[in-house]
């Protein structure tokens, strides 16, 4: 079983990520799912009627506009880093939370390292799936790295010197 980081502790995982070729009718009605953009295109109304517990993940070419009107349908939107250096989903975890006002989990999902969390915790983020060959314990840590931050975020609304 995968351990995730949630909430700056490590826990074991309860969510099943579906790849985007999964089959639909294979479906279980009762597990806690998170689903690929498209599936919920798709297959909206169905998912939202089974009893399991719902959420989605977008790809980083994915827009957070795609979900915006739906995200209180969804107890966790995870977000995929194809690579380290590819940032896009830094915006769309800004937009979850801050225009769209996404309340539930935000998960970075994807190529996911410790030198990342603190600034993606800095966009909303509060639970992060490590890549597999990394230890979540170290990566942990990863959000303590700086004590202090100039600029507004999620996180801080107010620039440092607003808060002196």
């Amino acid at each position: 079983m995968q351990r995730i980081i949630k909430n700056n502790e490590v826990v074991d995982e309860t969510w099943h990520l579906l790849p985007k070729d999964f089959n639909i009718d294979e479906i279980s009605n009762c597990d806690d799912l998170i689903v690929p953009l498209q599936l919920w295109r798709e297959h909206s109304r169905m998912l939202k009627a089974r009893d399991g517990g719902l959420g989605i993940w977008l790809d980083a070419d994915e827009e957070a506009e795609e979900i915006g009107e739906d995200v209180a349908e969804f107890q966790v939107i995870a977000l995929n880093f194809p690579a380290f250096t590819d940032g896009r989903n830094y915006s769309n975890a800004r937009l979850l939370r801050d225009r769209y006002g996404f309340k539930g989990e935000l998960r970075a999902i994807g190529d996911v390292l410790r030198d990342q969390l603190f600034y993606m915790h800095r966009c909303g983020f509060d639970a992060f799936a490590i890549r597999a060959d990394k230890d979540p314990y170290e990566a942990l840590e990863g959000l303590k790295d700086f004590s202090v931050t100039y600029q507004a975020a999620t996180d801080e609304p107010l620039p440092l010197f607003r808060r002196r």
